[in-house]
């Protein structure tokens, strides 16, 4: 697949709308025309040199880094810091860097529902509801007959044309096309100050907004005529009750109560870890309602609903004490060790979406702490 096909079906497992604003999801390493084939990638939570040297002899030709490498501003790009390193690596060896985040936590199936899955059966929904904003387009553009194909695989080439797990999705119908050059015109048809009449296809094509600008490049480049005429148009949301099941966080009420003890060996199966940080009030209670985010959520908590519990990867001490003492039990296995045991789930996720490519889970990638 080429860079910008993969990237849509990226975006379609996990749109990057449904990112937290002060995220850093996207492409971060990379050539936007993507022409260079992409067959292997490599999934990892963290960029490191040793992912990168893992990437480099897989012979991948992209990294899906879950954590954005570029996130405070980078003041320089030199092999004078291990980052830095890392990302020129990347750059001369032709591997692009794309980075998901918190747009997989949120959306629906992605992470957080898969840890949550994992602490037991129940309803679950999001702490902080978010409807998904839809970046995309219908381009509609007039081509004379004889061309339309060569524009349309132009278009789908540049991003244009996916839906769902299909490619190349367009829709044509026939017309009449006129126009009378004027002086200064250079027409593919015709002449100069006499009028034209040729038959012409309606193509019209979706468009991810982040694709929008190199799919009208393309259709420039492929199209004929000196000044083709296209018509364009943003999609607004299909209105239906799984746009509210995005968001950050999850809230999941158990069909069944547990108690602490049983939700801690959960916890740990799920992710691997011998050692919990936990806090537990002087009088424990049955486990109904059960707050979760992977990763750092603490922020997150101060401000969502009361749970019997609440699970994540780290937080403050003060964060951890307030809800030990309004009486619920508060369980921590560490960052990254509440995200990387779902990179098989993501790769499904991205088979699923279309990004039919050989997909590897990186080896180097271990947690800082734990």
């Amino acid at each position: 697949m080429l860079l910008p096909q993969l990237l849509t079906a990226l975006r379609l497992a996990a749109p990057e709308t449904l990112a937290e604003p002060w995220d850093k999801v996207g492409l971060q390493v990379g050539r936007l025309e993507g022409r260079r084939p992409i067959k292997r990638a490599l999934l990892t939570i963290d960029l490191t040199e040793a992912v990168v040297a893992e990437a480099k002899k897989e012979g991948c030709q992209l990294i899906v880094a879950y954590h954005p490498p570029i996130f405070a501003p980078l003041t320089r790009l030199t092999d004078g810091a291990w980052k830095e390193r890392a990302l020129l690596t990347c750059a001369e060896a032709g591997i692009a860097v794309y980075s998901p985040h918190t747009a997989l936590d949120a959306v629906r199936g992605g992470i957080t529902d898969a840890l949550a899955a994992a602490l037991g059966a129940g309803v679950c929904v999001p702490i902080q509801p978010r409807t998904a904003k839809r970046d995309e387009y219908k381009i509609v553009v007039f081509v004379p007959q004889a061309q339309t194909m060569a524009v349309r695989q132009a278009m789908a080439k540049a991003g244009a044309g996916g839906i769902g797990n299909y490619r190349e999705c367009s829709f044509e119908s026939p017309g009449t096309g006129g126009f009378l050059p004027v002086d200064g015109a250079k027409p593919a048809i015709g002449r100069v100050g006499s009028r034209e009449t040729v038959q012409e296809t309606k193509l019209e094509m979706l468009c991810p907004g982040n694709a929008l600008a190199h799919v009208l490049a393309a259709l420039r480049a492929a199209h004929p005529y000196e000044e083709p005429a296209f018509d364009l148009f943003h999609l607004e949301p299909e209105p239906t009750p799984l746009t509210e099941a995005h968001g950050a966080g999850r809230l999941l009420t158990l069909n069944e109560p547990v108690s602490a003890q049983t939700l801690a060996a959960r916890l740990k199966k799920v992710t691997k870890v011998k050692t919990l940080w936990q806090a537990l009030p002087a009088k424990a209670k049955p486990i109904r309602t059960l707050a979760v985010c992977p990763g750092s959520g603490g922020s997150l908590f101060e401000k969502g609903p009361s749970a019997d519990a609440y699970v994540t990867g780290e937080m403050s001490h003060h964060g951890a004490l307030d809800l030990r003492e309004r009486g619920s039990v508060v369980l921590l296995a560490g960052h990254t060790q509440t995200e990387r045991p779902f990179l098989p789930h993501i790769r499904r996720m991205y088979e699923k979406a279309g990004a039919k490519i050989e997909w590897k889970i990186a080896r180097a990638d271990t947690p800082a702490l734990g």
